[in-house]
């Protein structure tokens, strides 16, 4: 019963960052909170009873579809966030693979540190749309001060 306090909390941190740059950010904020929206609900979806090998396949292939997405979206991107994003994104699909090789590691140890790394995912897409609507906010004023 604990744990449907964090949960709680994470989704609302979730939304509310995915709302920030639904609202303020650019349209590569706007694509990168919209796929992760859905990562999270696809992510849900594929929790219950798929394991291959103590590995839960239906949440390996999520994270892995979002590396690739992520990577995409950060080719050739003005900003760093994304690069950083996939980075991180990178650490959660080899916490799988630490997993699919059998490597002596606690499993809740690699199951916090994937949650964790997606809190920080979410953490730099709202810092990437923070920076967006500034640059956008100091473009507008720039121009409206040459006119």
């Amino acid at each position: 019963m604990l744990n449907v306090g964090y949960a709680i909390a994470g989704a609302i941190f979730m939304i509310s960052m995915a709302l920030f740059a639904f609202l303020k950010g650019g349209t590569r904020e706007k694509i990168g909170a919209g796929y992760l929206i859905v990562a999270w609900f696809a992510s849900l979806l594929v929790q219950e009873h798929n394991d291959f090998r103590g590995l839960p396949i239906g949440m390996f292939l999520v994270d892995i579809f979002s590396l690739l997405f992520f990577a995409s979206l950060a080719w050739r991107a003005p900003r760093s966030w994304p690069v950083w994003v996939t980075g991180l994104q990178l650490v959660t699909v080899m916490g799988h693979v630490m997993i699919l090789t059998n490597k002596t590691v606690p499993i809740a140890s690699l199951y916090t540190v994937m949650n964790l790394v997606g809190y920080l995912i979410i953490f730099c897409i709202g810092l990437g749309t923070f920076w967006a609507w500034q640059d956008r906010k100091a473009a507008s004023q720039h121009t409206a001060g040459v006119r």
